[in-house]
């Protein structure tokens, strides 16, 4: 009896936080099938209305621009991070050589510098360089800044690797470079697909480094491109919602796509002895 009250309450809890975190979301899906009067008549009603004109609408505003912006340097930038961290990772947490701990204290003191902080930096950097207001621009500090939180969970979870594994590959004549690319990368595969999905979300909806290294309509980004739903005295809300809709397709995909990898990958390591 006492379980099966339990048992109720986890779904009753379960269904409170579904609705609670869904919500949001179906209300974005309802309101970008409203046109602005009927959002104004009725701004809470859900699903009174199947308007597709939005979809036209945020095209024509330059979407498919934006969002070939953003999925160019994000893909870039988190294929770049996940490569680069690994490769760092790999010493970090199997070799033994001097100043190691400095030098993963260098990486993980990254995540405590406040972006805001880099920004003039940056951009003063960019321009010397002749890379200001072009999609370049974003790629060094996109990687840069996602560094740090990838070394730390990478290097965490190759230390958790049996050492016997990787004497195994080495008696068999194995390189270094072998053992990295045919033993530690494919047992760190939850690890890179957690890499790949904080990466990539964070860097889809990233605005400031785009805010500040990007000017002109045509490089910009898609957070940064939603902007122009927004005018001098009022906001094309149905609009807006529509492009949010349609922004959250990739980051759905990806994290549906690696999330039964991360989950296959988890189960298979704990059964390994």
């Amino acid at each position: 009896m006492i379980s099966i009250l339990k048992r109720s309450l986890l779904y009753i809890l379960a269904i409170v936080l579904l609705l609670f975190t869904g919500y949001p979301f179906i209300y974005m899906i309802s309101t970008a099938l409203k046109s602005q009067p009927q959002f104004y008549e009725a701004p809470f009603s859900l699903f009174t209305s199947f308007n597709l004109e939005n979809v036209q609408l945020v095209f024509e505003m330059g979407l498919t621009r934006y969002f070939t912006n953003s999925v160019l340097i994000t893909v870039l930038s988190v294929l770049a991070v996940m490569l680069f961290a690994s490769m760092a990772s790999y010493p970090l947490s199997r070799m033994k050589f001097k100043f190691r701990g400095v030098v993963y204290l260098l990486f993980i003191a990254g995540m405590m510098l406040p972006i805001h902080a880099t920004l003039i930096p940056i951009f003063k950097l960019t321009q010397s360089m002749g890379l200001y207001d072009s999609l370049w621009a974003l790629l060094g500090p996109y990687i840069a800044f996602s560094l740090p939180i990838s070394v730390f969970i990478l290097t965490q979870f190759m230390a958790e690797i049996p050492k016997s594994l990787e004497e195994a590959a080495e008696l068999d004549g194995a390189s270094h470079f072998s053992i990295f690319g045919r033993v530690i990368l494919p047992m760190v595969t939850p690890a890179l697909m957690t890499v790949l999905i904080y990466n990539f979300i964070h860097l889809w909806n990233e605005f400031v480094f785009a805010l500040v290294l990007i000017s002109t309509s045509e490089r910009m980004t898609l957070p940064l491109g939603l902007q122009n739903f927004k005018g001098e005295f009022s906001v094309n809300i149905p609009g807006l919602m529509t492009a949010l809709t349609l922004a959250s397709i990739p980051v759905l995909l990806i994290y549906l796509f690696s999330q039964e990898k991360v989950t296959t990958g988890l189960a298979g390591g704990a059964v390994k002895e």
